[in-house]
Order: C-alpha cells, then structure tokens, then sequence
C-alpha cells in the first residue's frame, strides 16, 4: 500500500488531490495558506481535510518506521524468513506488526525462558506435537538436578507452550477482537476511601459495570481519575469460558494424555498472558477514543469561543468586581491600550456608592467611554444593577463577560511585559475589557485549558490535546486576519508562517520603525524571508496603508491580476473595491492563470466585493432574570435567559446569572433524539431555559431546553 492509498481510506477525495496537497506540505506550504491560497491545486478541500492528511501522513510515517526497526531488529537475530519478510512488509496495522514481532521481542526473563535454561523445550515441542502417549514417562526422562520431578518437568513444558499460545498472531487476532467487542468495565469502591469526602464526587462509580464499547467519554474518563487517585479499582474482561473453549479447539488436535497438558497449557495462557496484556490494550484504545472525543468538544468549544462577537475598536470601561476588596475599574482606547485605573468600593461593606457614581460618571465622560464591561465573578450581579443605576449624559451598552482564565492572565508572564508597573487586579480587569473589544486576541494570551470549556481536559493526553487546541487557535487566527500594526506577540505567533520566534521581530521592527504602511514591508524585518511572507502577508491587515488591497484577504500574489481588472473597467483600486456594479461585470474567464485559477479567482471577486469582512457576529446586550439573584431564588418551572458556558457530550452547561451555573442534559436540549450537543446549541449563545430540579444541598441546577 502507498502513501495515497492509504490516506484515502480516511479522506475522500481523489488521489490527485492528496498528491497536490502532500506536495504542497512537503514545500513548508501552511495549511492555512493551502486552504484559502491553494484551492485550485487540492480541489478545494478545507482545513479539516487538509489537517487530516498531514495527520495520516504522519501514522504513515511512524507505521513504516516501525516496521523498518521491526525487520532490521529480527533480521539481527538470524529469524527473518522471507514470509515473514512479507507478511510485516503487507501489514499496516500497528497491532498486527506488534503480534508479529511478539515472538523476537527482547523482553525481560520469564518462566518460558527459565524453562528452556533447564533443557525443556524438546519436551514442550513433543507435547504440542500431540503424538506421544505417555507424557510422564517422556516427562521422567528430562529430571536433572534443577527438575525435581515429572511434574516440575510438564510445568516447565507448559510455561514454554503458554508462551508459543500467547505469541500465535491468529489467536491473538481473535481473543482481541472478543475483548474489542465483548469487553465489560468495572468500577469497585476501594473500601478504605469509600467514606473519605473527597471520594463522594465519584460514589456513581464505587459500584459500576457496563461495556467497554458503550462507556461514554466522560464517564471512562471519571473512573480512570477516581483510579488514578486511589478510589477505585478498574477491571476490564471479557467471559473467559468462551475465549479459552475458541483456544482449545484451536491448539488441541487429539484427546490422548497430551490434551490435559495443553488445556492447562491454554487456561495459563488465556490468564497470566492473553487477558492481562489485551485487557490494558483494549482499555488504552477505549482511553484515546475517549481523550479524542473529549479533545475534540474542547476543540469546538475553543473554536467557538475564539470567535465570539468583538464590540470592535471601541473605548471601553472595564469592571472587575467585587465586595470587600471593592471594583477595579480601567479605561480602554479603542486599541485597547490603558489609559486609567481605579478602584471604587459601591458595595458593602463600605457601600460608598454615591462616590462610586460620581467616579463612573466622570471616568465615562473625560475617556469618551461607548460601553461597559462587567467581569462575571463575585459581585457581578450587584455591579451590574449599580451600573445601570446611573444617570450617563450619553446611552452606553453594558456586557457582561465572561472572566475565565483572566486571573490566569493577570499573573502571567504576557502580562507582566505588558503592564511591568502595574499589579494583578489591574491587569485582570485590563483583560475583561480587551476580551469585549475583541475576545479572539485576548484569548489568545491565555492557556487553552485555563479558560474551562472542556471536559476531564487535565486526564486527556496532553501532547495531542495541545496539538489539536493550536490547530484551533491557528484556525481561529487565520480565519478572521489580523491587523499587522497592533496585534499582539501571542496573535502575531499564530499566523499562518510566522511563529513565535517571528512575531518577535515583528513587534520589534514596530517599536523601531513605527507602523507598517504595506504588506512588502513585513520583507524587511529581521528574519522574515520570500516563504514566510508567501505564507503570512494575506493573514494581516493594513489599514488605511498605501495599497488598498493590504487590508483585505487578496493576497499580494494576485495583487497584478486585480490591477488588471481595475484597468480593464478603467477605474482605480480604490473605486473598484467595495463596488458591487464594477465587480459584477469582471468576466473571471479572462483573468485566470496557471498559477491563479477559477476558484482563486471567485475568491478574490468575493473579497473585493466585501474587502477584509470579519466573520464573527456583531457583540449583542444580554441580561439575566433581575429576581434570580442566587440559586434560592429559583423555582420549578420558571423559564429563565441563560448564556452557554460549557458544551460536553452529556449536555452543556448555562449560566443564569447566579453562581451555580444549571446543566440541560442532552435528553433535555429538544424534542427527539440528540446525537451531538453542538447540533444544538453553541458556546455563549443566548437562550432561553426552564428549570426543572434544584438540589440546594449539593447546589446542582438541572434545566430544560424543552420550554
């Protein structure tokens, strides 16, 4: 099987297709880049497409390395045959190559391995032959002075036969399939945890069984925290009595003295080897599926998160709330720079609230402040009602946003270089208001796993959950663009070609040089060469620059076919940009190259017909249910406003406005079957619900979308 064959068995699209691409990753292409700049080579295929490629090319790749240090490794021994040559050459399943390579293993001593040390192989070889008749007399003739007995003789010969039995690829095979589908999970309660507190959060599982297949991700994922903090035990097997009768029919070939040997043989086999080795085999495959599903709500979760409705380049007041320690209060510009800070105390225990005011109302007035935001934490309810209390001389739009991952912010590295005179409280508030003038670049600042819209993301394996969540983000990134002369380091990192290392310089050039009047000057900064440019000048925005097109998604490459076209309609860029009517008469026939084709073409029609359109929705006001103030004020049946603030597979979660935030379970998301939850709903939308239980002792809030 070539590279191409096998990338399709998981991508459908036409072998061409995958050969372009390949060969546009093999060229350090990007696959933002390829996705958005590269249609006509790949036949359109989108980013997901594209990543799962370079993904199968890598198994490829670790699949075909295996088996060249599986060959080298055997062919060391003297033990490469030439079918065996093949049948590993054939195979690409990793499993499969494991259940070959099982029998020249380098592993360590076992009682296999003691029992050839003591001269009974020859015994083990006339056993499974199955032609002798006597198997003590055979048996008495291999005594020494390390073999006691017959019977220290058999169970020598025995070890050796377990061993062959556990190593056979067809048996193998089979017993894997059994557990891959008959497989049973059980959770039993370690009985000395069983009453300690920090135990009760996983009392479902202290008595707990189901099979393998069926376990949801969230629910393998919680037995195997509660087992990797000592408070259960985890068990997967299959029934034995149908694996070990499938294993006798299979070795067992005559009914003379030879049979009770291999039973015992096989029933050793099947329990200290088999079971045991593709138990934990079948268990971690459960576990990767369950880290990718779960990876993978993160994923979404993030991606929707990222794109979240910016309030745009306004100047903003942000509050981050509180009692005794009172609000902390910055003011934005509209790039999000600092201007000034406060602190103001209009609760109690101080409840200076007419000072409170007056410096609300001056800070709004001497910033021209358009809008609000309100961090979600303690106190947020209360300052949301203080705020709209007071009379402005203007109308302001007030938010309440989200502060997850802010104090995570707030006392990281990014922000100290941000905001080096300034303390914590400052900067958290900073990062509230920033995140409403545009969540995407202030997100960005935070580690994904920081903000908490996942599920068990600190059980998943991390090397492929940051994997997936910087495709995420680079996805996020590039899909929107960025403006080249203030986007931050952290943004600048994840465009497409650029890096961590480059958006260094980019922001050093800056602090030299002043702003960037077009996109050919990102080629004068330290480092940055033909290819990263290639790769990155489309992803960034120029406004108000010397070349209209810079601030749109037309890449400079297609920069003369544009031109050409403002030519032919005998106006400028600038008239041409934005004008429906003129665009309407381009015949794309006329302009398309080898280099830029049809679809490049449509694509560049559709920018300059909405030049540089951000694809995120427009930031809209919600407000919560002003008589639920906390979680005692709820009452069954009463229909609320909520926002999403978390998507699992069982549900999402909805905040209301108090802080106990309610699940709907999937059951409960609409009418009918729900297969996946984002079908339904998305992160931060607005909805409506209606609350059905409301568990004051473990303060536990389950609603309903079904109104």
């Amino acid at each position: 099987m070539n590279l191409t064959s096998y990338i399709q068995q998981t991508v459908v699209t036409s072998p061409k297709n995958i050969e372009q691409t390949l060969q546009l990753l093999a060229e350090d292409c990007t696959i933002p880049f390829i996705a958005r700049y590269r249609k006509d080579r790949t036949g359109n295929l989108d980013e997901v497409a594209i990543e799962q490629i370079a993904k199968q090319k890598q198994q490829f790749d670790t699949i075909v390395k295996r088996k060249e240090s599986i060959l080298a490794s055997i062919e060391e021994q003297g033990m490469l045959t030439d079918v065996l040559e093949q049948k590993i050459k054939n195979s690409f399943d990793l499993n499969e190559l494991e259940d070959l390579y099982l029998p020249f293993k380098k592993k360590r001593k076992t009682k296999a391995d003691t029992a050839r040390e003591n001269g009974l192989e020859p015994l083990a070889k006339m056993i499974m032959s199955q032609k002798i008749e006597d198997v003590y007399t055979v048996a008495s003739k291999y005594r020494n002075e390390k073999i006691n007995s017959e019977e220290d003789a058999l169970q020598g010969a025995r070890d050796i036969i377990a061993e062959w039995i556990n190593e056979n690829g067809y048996l193998r095979k089979v017993i894997r399939r059994k557990f891959q589908r008959e497989s049973v999970i059980t959770s039993k309660v370690v009985k000395t945890k069983k009453e300690e507190e920090s135990a009760q959060k996983f009392s479902h599982y202290f008595d707990w069984s189901e099979p393998l297949y069926k376990t949801a991700s969230h629910r393998l994922l919680a037995m195997l925290r509660a087992e990797n903090e000592g408070f259960v035990k985890i068990n997967v097997a299959i029934e034995p009595v149908d694996a070990i009768t499938f294993m006798e029919e299979t070795v067992i070939k005559t009914e003379n003295e030879t049979a009770a040997q291999l039973r015992m043989a096989v029933a050793d086999a099947y329990k200290r080897l088999l079971a045991p080795s593709l138990s934990n085999e079948v268990l971690q495959e459960a576990k990767l599926k369950a880290d990718k599903n779960s990876i993978g709500v993160f994923a979404d979760n993030l991606s929707q998160l990222l794109l979240g409705a910016p309030l745009g380049e306004k100047r903003v007041l942000a509050i981050d709330p509180g009692f005794k320690t009172g609000c902390k209060i910055v003011c934005l510009d509209e790039t999000g720079g600092l201007l000034y800070n406060e602190t103001i105390f209009p609760h109690a225990p101080q409840k200076d609230t007419a000072m409170a005011m007056k410096k609300i109302r001056s800070m709004v007035n001497s910033y021209k402040i358009e809008a609000i935001a309100i961090g979600n934490g303690t106190a947020s309810r209360e300052t949301e009602f203080f705020i709209k209390k007071i009379a402005f001389d203007k109308p302001l739009q007030v938010f309440v946003v989200s502060e997850a991952g802010a104090s995570v912010y707030s006392a990281s590295k990014v922000a100290r270089d941000e905001f080096p005179n300034y303390d914590v409280t400052v900067r958290g508030a900073v990062s509230i208001g920033r995140r409403l003038q545009d969540p995407l670049a202030e997100l960005l600042k935070i580690e994904p796993k920081a903000i908490g819209v996942g599920q068990y993301q600190h059980d998943v394996d991390q090397m492929l959950l940051k994997e997936e969540l910087d495709q995420v983000v680079g996805r996020s990134v590039n899909a929107v663009g960025i403006n080249l002369n203030t986007a931050s380091k952290s943004l600048l990192s994840y465009v497409s070609g650029i890096g961590e290392k480059m958006a260094e310089n980019i922001v050093a050039y800056r602090k030299e040089h002043g702003t960037f009047s077009n996109r050919n000057e990102l080629k004068k900064v330290n480092r940055l060469g033909e290819k990263a440019f290639q790769q990155a000048a489309a992803f960034v925005r120029i406004k108000n620059g010397t070349n209209p097109l810079d601030n749109s998604a037309v890449h400079p490459e297609a920069y003369k076919v544009v031109e050409r076209m403002a030519k032919d309609l005998n106006v400028s860029l600038k008239e041409l940009i934005g004008n429906k009517q003129y665009i309407e008469k381009i015949d794309k026939q006329r302009y398309y190259t080898d280099d830029i084709g049809l679809l490049a073409i449509e694509d560049i029609l559709n920018e300059l017909e909405k030049p540089g359109l951000d694809p995120r929705k427009s930031a809209k006001i919600f407000e919560f249910d002003a008589t639920v103030k906390t979680i005692n004020d709820l009452k069954i049946g009463q229909v609320l406003p909520g926002i999403v603030n978390n998507i699992t597979n069982f549900g999402c979660f909805v905040d209301i406005g108090i802080k106990e935030s309610g699940l709907v379970h999937i059951s409960k998301l609409k009418a009918g079957f729900v297969s996946d939850v984002n079908e339904v709903v998305k992160l931060h939308e607005q909805i409506m619900v209606k609350v059905t239980d409301v568990d004051l002792g473990n303060k536990r809030i389950q609603l309903s979308m079904i109104l």
